[in-house]
C-alpha cells in the first residue's frame, strides 16, 4: 500500500479540477495545469477532493499510484501558490540584471552572459546578487533554475559561482608548498 496514493488530494477553495479520461485538468487563480496518468491508475474527482487508485496489484500499478498522486498535488500547488527557486551569486564582480525578458549575467567570462527566460516563468533580480525564479510548473521552475546554475557551478575552492539559497558547498583545501 502506498502510503502517499492512499491519501486524496483536498481542492481549496477557488480550485477546480476536471477530468476527461486519463488526463486532469486543474484550473486555480494562478492559471491552468493538467497531467495525464498513465492507464495503471484511475483518476476520480469527488467531494472536493481528487483520489487516485491502482488498477491491479503489480509492480508497476503500485508505482505510479504514488507517484501519480504526487503529480496532481503539484498541480493543485501550482495553480494556488505557485513554486519559487532563489539563487544567490558569490564572487567579485558576478552580478545579475533583468533587461526585459533576458537575464544579463557578469560571471567572470570575457563577454556577459545573455540568458533568455522561456514563456511561463518569471525571473527576478531583486539584488545584483539574487535571482528569483517563479512559475506554475515545479518542474519547469527547476528547469530554469539548473540552466542559469550551470553558467557558473559554485567551485570547492574558493566557493564563487551560482547557488540555490541555502546550498552548503563542500570547501577544499588549496594546495601546500
Amino acid at each position: 500500500m502506498s502510503r502517499i496514493g492512499k491519501k486524496p488530494v483536498e481542492l481549496p477553495s477557488g480550485v477546480s479540477a476536471s477530468l476527461s479520461g486519463q488526463t486532469i485538468e486543474v484550473k486555480g487563480p494562478k492559471g491552468t495545469r493538467s497531467f495525464t496518468a498513465t492507464d495503471d491508475v484511475t483518476l476520480a474527482v469527488e467531494d472536493n477532493a481528487v483520489k487516485i487508485t491502482p488498477r491491479g496489484l503489480s509492480k508497476r500499478a503500485r508505482q505510479q499510484w504514488g507517484m501519480t498522486r504526487s503529480q496532481v498535488a503539484n498541480l493543485v500547488t501550482g495553480v494556488t501558490e505557485g513554486f519559487k527557486k532563489e539563487l544567490e551569486i558569490q564572487g567579485v564582480g558576478y552580478r545579475a540584471q533583468m533587461q526585459g525578458n533576458v537575464l544579463k549575467l557578469s560571471l567572470g567570462y570575457s563577454h556577459e552572459v545573455n540568458f533568455e527566460v522561456p514563456n511561463g516563468v518569471t525571473v527576478t533580480a531583486p539584488k545584483q546578487t539574487e535571482i528569483v525564479v517563479e512559475g506554475i510548473d515545479q518542474q519547469q521552475v527547476g528547469q530554469v533554475a539548473a540552466n542559469i546554475r550551470e553558467w557558473r557551478a559554485p567551485e570547492p575552492y574558493k566557493g564563487k559561482g551560482i547557488r540555490y539559497k541555502g546550498e552548503y558547498i563542500f570547501r577544499k583545501e588549496g594546495k601546500k608548498k
